[in-house]
């Protein structure tokens, strides 16, 4: 024992000791914390193996015989990362259960806290969070929906009065609301709304023309047609004196409504009865009124002359008419919403839900502006022939799937019509190829971010975290 003790004091004499000891103690401010580790590591292996020498030969007689233990010292020249490396995969090997956190395994709970889970299930919680989050925050409270549908109401009230008042002799059918803000599916302001303006039209003498029966050829752009003139001459039918070349001119229906709409009715006296401000559109070829509700709200009310013949509804919309004055667009809105609305119904689905995430999104954006409620409509309800569940736990994945939906119907130039597959949805090959490839681009940078936890941005917006 007399020789261990100064074979020991020997090597702690020489010197050695000393220097390690400084080593140690400086080594996490030179190395860093891993360095440290295994700094320490190697001295422990290096003073046992002083120890063992100094030790007297006949000394092992003393101890017990015991099997020898294979060891491996293949991580003592390993660097650093790859030690930290290696212990964490072999920590994420170990089973971890709600066992182990009650009998205080604190280093498995800590692992699974802190290391990040990048598997699908995660990602799709997170993203499901977040949407249920950015849908509450675009949504129109209840108070200014109610305000915005009731101020249209009142006026879709007064025009109803005025024509049946001072134009009797015109057949129309009853004056009515439609477009998303009185169906429940618009977003961020109740700042539009349509009115619908029926014309009632003889059925015996008018016949309606379909897309590719008309020299156009194409699908959802009709004509309506003055037949039986032999028998009843022009004249016997109100709507004879807007026929142009034999075909019913919503130009010159848009033109006399104005003047007898727009010019002719008291509107102050209306906005101040309905304690608001109404202006009429100055263009001719538009019936639109701009309205001033309830302090700084403001509403935007199309007044659309509609026939709807043969469970066919024709609208007449100078945008898409340009310079053609005799062209109908065929307007598939109400059909589109019922559908929806019928699905959600059947399964208790979140479409709507989801068409209206879609729509907060194009709305805060300047790019996806272009894109309408009807084409967004389109794109879901194509992607509810291919997927079943739309409840609320895949409202994620199928907003995620809409977005990929869209983005390749972009890149095609065309989106077929639900309803009719001859017809394409109006106004989407107006995109320029540019946009295309931005939200390309911005959907991969979004599902790229959205793994690492980071803000989702889906065509260029972020949602809340």
């Amino acid at each position: 024992m007399a020789n261990i003790a100064q074979g020991k004091g020997k090597w702690r004499d020489s010197g050695l000791g000393d220097v390690i000891d400084f080593l140690l103690a400086n080594a996490r401010l030179v190395l860093g914390v891993g360095g440290a580790a295994v700094l320490a590591i190697a001295t422990v292996a290096v003073k046992r193996m002083f120890d063992k020498a100094s030790d007297p030969p006949d000394s092992s007689l003393d101890k017990p015989v015991t099997q020898p233990v294979k060891q491996d010292y293949t991580w003592i020249d390993a660097p650093p990362k790859l030690v930290n490396m290696q212990t964490n995969e072999t920590l994420h090997r170990m089973p971890s259960t709600k066992s182990n956190h009650e009998h205080g395994n604190c280093q498995d709970y800590l692992l699974e806290s802190v290391t990040p889970d990048h598997s699908k299930a995660d990602h799709s919680d997170s993203l499901q969070e977040k949407l249920l989050a950015y849908y509450t925050l675009r949504s129109i409270p209840p108070v200014e929906l109610n305000q915005a549908k009731q101020c249209a109401m009142n006026i879709c009230t007064e025009l109803q009065k005025f024509l049946q008042s001072k134009h009797p002799s015109v057949p129309l059918g009853e004056v009515h609301l439609s477009g998303s803000l009185y169906n429940d599916l618009q977003m961020v302001a109740p700042d539009h709304v349509c009115l619908m303006l029926p014309l009632l039209l003889e059925e015996n003498l008018w016949t309606l023309v379909a897309g590719e029966e008309t020299i156009l050829n194409i699908p959802d752009l009709w004509m309506v047609r003055r037949d039986n003139t032999e028998y009843f001459p022009r004249g016997i039918s109100y709507w004879d004196r807007f026929i142009v070349g034999r075909y019913l001119s919503p130009k010159l229906i848009m033109e006399v409504f104005h003047k007898m709409v727009l010019d002719s009715m008291n509107w102050m006296v209306i906005s101040t009865f309905l304690d608001c401000i109404i202006r009429p559109e100055a263009s001719a070829e538009v019936l639109q009124l701009k309205v001033q509700h309830n302090g700084d709200k403001l509403l935007c009310i199309d007044i659309l002359p509609v026939i709807e013949m043969e469970g066919t509804v024709l609208l007449s919309k100078p945008q898409i008419r340009g310079s053609l004055v005799n062209i109908w667009q065929q307007s598939f809105w109400t059909a589109e919403t019922s559908r929806l609305r019928s699905l959600d119904s059947a399964d208790l689905g979140f479409r709507s839900c989801c068409l209206k995430v879609l729509k907060a999104v194009c709305r805060d954006q300047l790019s996806p502006r272009k894109l309408t409620g009807s084409q967004l409509t389109n794109v879901i309800l194509h992607l509810s022939q291919l997927e079943k569940d739309w409840t609320k736990e895949a409202l994620a994945e199928r907003v995620t799937q809409t977005l990929k939906e869209l983005v390749g119907y972009l890149e095609m130039g065309c989106l077929p019509a639900y309803f009719n597959n001859k017809a394409y949805v109006r106004s989407f090959t107006t995109f320029r190829s540019y946009d295309v490839t931005i939200h390309t681009n911005l959907w991969q940078r979004g599902e790229s971010t959205s793994k690492s936890g980071n803000a989702f941005i889906l065509i260029g917006n972020e949602f809340p975290q």
